[in-house]
């Protein structure tokens, strides 16, 4: 393998990376503003009182989306690996993903989901 043409994109890349981070710096206009430089937490007022009653729901729906999110990343790995697995992997994912589906009804019978 031809090393010299490798370490020349890469030379050519950083040249060209550096420039683009140095110019920036002249182009972009900095003026610093009140609004712009204060820190945003999730919708809620970060001066505010620390002590102010806040919705719980956001914090569970949040909590229920992550949930629900990693166990549907199991899927991914058993698509891939479903030739190799059989029935025994095929009727597998189904008992998980019929386990899903009834904590997500029981999740929307719980009313979990309504903001009102």
């Amino acid at each position: 393998m031809s090393y010299p043409p490798i370490a020349g994109f890469m030379v050519l890349s950083a040249f060209i990376a550096s420039f683009i981070l140095g110019l920036s710096f002249f182009v972009a206009k900095l003026k610093p503003d009140g609004e712009k430089v204060s820190a945003y937490e999730c919708g809620f007022d970060p001066f505010d009182d620390a002590r102010a009653r806040f919705d719980v729901r956001f914090y569970l729906v949040a909590i229920l989306f992550i949930i629900f999110d990693l166990e549907v990343t199991f899927c991914f790995p058993w698509a891939l690996t479903l030739f190799y697995s059989g029935l025994f992997g095929f009727y597998s994912i189904v008992f998980f993903l019929g386990l899903l589906t009834l904590g997500f009804v029981y999740e929307w019978q719980k009313g979990a989901l309504d903001w009102e």
